[in-house]
């Protein structure tokens, strides 16, 4: 055995207390890895349970999982981001374009839903999913929370009344999303709006604290002057906005509207939000970084599409 890596890994177990002698033993028992032992293959494959008996309702669970799975790797890359110590823009751009890719393979991949699920499937087994909806998809929430200031989430019809001094809980409160799950004469908030709240909450609520100073503009901010005006970086930096908040958003309103608004839906979303509201950018103007936009071009916001 090459002896500079023996005295490596003795360095490596000294360091917690253990021997190396132990551990290469340990070696003597284990089975080797395999694909399927690494990946887990059993276990994700085993993970899409169908609620009816609709053959189509398996594309719809397994890409929705899929989707997270990929919200997973976008969150992973968020957090190097807002950790890293020494912060430079090409490391900052290459995460922001690793995002960004993420998010251009969920835009194109909706197709794959779009046209790989029988419409009169879709609306069959649809029903038995309410009142969940993919609204509830706190992943979703999380990447938001960390990508921008907090007030860019904010209802547009509040963002006047809340600035860094309001408590987290009242600014929760006004979320652009908390429109689509109230009842807007009641204020009276849904069983989907509920039941996500209770699950999630708490969580939100205290990743909304950790990413207050450290999400992807606070970060950006932190940069010399100089490098904010990085062309490389900024670029990027519109990218990922543009595609998130307006491209993703869109494929994700034209494959919801060509079930739900198509001749065999309904209208309603499953959990019963005011989806179209809800998703449309030029409504709720969600822009992660709006100082990197011209005023004509926030004005316009989400109208091109």
């Amino acid at each position: 055995m090459n002896s500079e890596i023996t005295d490596q890994l003795k360095e490596k177990y000294e360091a917690i207390g253990q021997g190396l002698e132990t551990h290469l033993e340990g070696l003597l028992h284990s089975k080797p890895i395999t694909y399927w032992d690494y990946i887990h293959t059993d276990a994700l494959l085993g993970l899409q349970i169908q609620r009816t008996t609709l053959p189509d309702e398996m594309v719809f669970i397994g890409y929705h999982q899929i989707n997270e799975l990929i919200f997973k790797m976008i969150l992973w890359e968020i957090k190097q981001v807002a950790e890293c110590e020494k912060l430079s823009t090409v490391f900052f751009e290459e995460k922001i374009m690793r995002i960004s890719r993420y998010f251009d393979m969920l835009t194109t991949s909706f197709n794959i839903m779009r046209e790989g699920m029988d419409v009169e499937q879709y609306n069959k087994f649809r029903h038995t999913l309410t009142p969940a909806s993919g609204f509830q998809s706190a992943q979703y929430r999380l990447i938001e929370f960390a990508s921008t200031e907090l007030i860019n989430l904010i209802d547009i019809r509040f963002r006047a009344s809340i600035d860094r001094n309001t408590p987290f809980e009242h600014a929760f409160e006004h979320l652009y999303w908390q429109a689509a799950g109230k009842d807007y004469k009641t204020g009276e908030k849904s069983i989907l709006l509920k039941n996500f709240e209770n699950r999630y909450k708490e969580e939100f609520i205290t990743f909304m604290k950790v990413y207050n100073t450290k999400n992807l503009w606070s970060r950006f901010k932190e940069l010399p002057k100089e490098d904010q005006k990085d062309k490389d970086l900024v670029k990027a930096m519109r990218h990922f906005d543009y595609t998130v908040n307006i491209k993703w958003v869109m494929a994700h309103y034209n494959a919801a509207k060509h079930y739900i608004l198509g001749k065999d839906g309904d209208g309603e979303a499953t959990g019963g939000s005011d989806w179209q509201k809800y998703m449309l950018p030029k409504y709720q103007k969600r822009i992660f970084f709006p100082e990197l936009w011209s005023e004509k071009e926030l004005e316009e916001w989400g109208t091109d599409i």
